[in-house]
């Protein structure tokens, strides 16, 4: 008793935990606390209700409506999850805004791996234009911005899915490595800029005289002196040095032009290779969650049916337990749902066996032979020889007297083997041999 305490007090720590980073719109963290709270006790409903409202923030609304579902069919009366449930599933146009979500980020993943970005980009946008919280969404466009070389976009795009979850990894990658190139294209055009500024140029004939922005000429004799002199001093320059620097620079700037493209074509090939594998990994997680998602629902409703047979059990409706029984599924119950469930079997089957027999012999006893039928195959197929056999042999009767002979031969059989040497089976017997003589 003292660890079930322990794990429910570590539970609800945990949903504290989640409830804060959710405030915080830490919606990445929020989600990671409030799943392990739920690894450790399942019907956290607060816990379970508040996964489902970050999901929901998140764009995820399949993740969310399955949280509320199994939220409710665990406590059925005073549950929010309720409340969040009608509200989605009474505004039709929302429901179907969601499934065309759904099949519209597929269409865009689709359109990523034939290589079709335009596409794809277009695709994106009206998914966020209709549900601008699918920060999956938001990344993908970004990558396909940086794909492009559309860093501006791409950071609009991360700064956005940001305010959504502030802590997400993804995006927080994804923006460090835009900054970085939006970075150094800054600095390239700051540097650009500055040499402008500190110089000025004017022609002289066919020569381009340099000079400093704050040289100043002090005279006009100054000026067209200077303006000889460095008439000369250019052609000198221009025989003796520009010239053969001017080619030996053309040569180096056309190596080292070869060297960037090299590097920017690697760099490219790694880009591409990295949003390749996003994309693998990402179509990946959208067919788990499908599958998840079918699981989830069978899970569900299994679950459903184990509380249906609880709930008629506890107000004595054993009819009703024993027929909702036979539909649940032990493989899809959980430790504790299937410990639940053999205690429940247990019970359930010797009253509902009893009850169903008692009603069965009644019918008999009444010539409602064809209700007795009914009630005596649920005996029989759960204990064959139940009451000493007489399940057997009443249902061998009622069925010859609803004029069955193929499971009248079939039980009278089963009577004579099962307890040979009696007087019922001596009787059964009897008929079989003449229902045996019959055309």
């Amino acid at each position: 008793m003292d660890s079930y305490n322990k794990i429910i007090r570590l539970s609800n720590t945990l949903y504290n935990d989640g409830l804060r980073r959710a405030g915080v719109r830490d919606l990445s963290g929020a989600a990671e606390s409030l799943r392990k709270s739920l690894r450790l006790y399942k019907a956290n409903i607060p816990a379970r209700n508040l996964l489902g409202l970050v999901y929901f923030e998140m764009g995820e609304v399949v993740d969310a409506l399955s949280e509320w579902v199994i939220s409710r069919s665990l406590q059925p009366e005073d549950n929010p999850a309720e409340q969040y449930l009608e509200a989605i599933q009474s505004n039709r146009s929302r429901l179907s805004s969601v499934n065309q979500t759904i099949k519209k980020y597929n269409q865009a993943l689709l359109y990523c791996q034939q290589n079709s970005r335009d596409l794809a980009i277009i695709q994106l946008k009206k998914i966020l234009a209709s549900n601008p919280g699918l920060i999956k969404g938001h990344q993908l466009l970004a990558l396909l911005y940086m794909q492009e070389n559309k860093y501006e976009l791409a950071k609009k795009e991360l700064v956005a899915a940001a305010k959504i979850d502030n802590s997400n990894i993804t995006t927080l990658r994804y923006l460090q490595e835009v900054d970085q190139h939006l970075q150094k294209g800054a600095s390239s055009g700051k540097s650009s800029h500055r040499k402008k500024e500190n110089t000025a140029s004017y022609q002289s004939g066919n020569d381009v005289i340099i000079q400093p922005t704050n040289f100043k000429d002090t005279s006009p004799v100054m000026t067209i002196l200077n303006l000889v002199i460095g008439v000369v001093i250019g052609i000198l320059i221009t025989w003796f040095l520009i010239t053969p620097n001017v080619r030996q620079s053309a040569i180096s700037d056309a190596r080292k032009a070869e060297l960037e493209a090299n590097n920017e074509l690697t760099s490219r090939t790694q880009e591409i290779k990295g949003l390749e594998q996003e994309i693998d990994k990402l179509n990946k997680q959208i067919k788990q969650m499908e599958g998840k998602s079918d699981d989830s629902q069978k899970i569900i409703d299994n679950y459903e049916q184990l509380l249906a047979v609880y709930e008629a059990f506890s107000q004595q409706n054993i009819q009703a337990a024993g027929d909702s029984i036979g539909n649940v599924d032990q493989n899809l119950l959980g430790t504790q749902a299937k410990a639940m469930y053999n205690t429940l079997s247990a019970q359930v089957n010797e009253q509902y066996i009893a009850a169903v027999y008692q009603q069965a012999e009644q019918d008999y006893n009444s010539r409602k032979f064809q209700e007795a039928v009914t009630g005596l195959e649920k005996v029989v197929q759960v204990e064959e020889d139940y009451q000493d056999g007489y399940a057997v042999y009443y249902l061998a009767q009622s069925y010859r007297q609803i004029g069955d002979a193929e499971n009248a031969k079939k039980y009278y059989q089963r009577m004579v083997e099962l307890h040979p040497g009696t007087q019922r089976a001596r009787a059964s017997q009897r008929y079989l041999d003449e229902l045996n003589q019959q055309p």
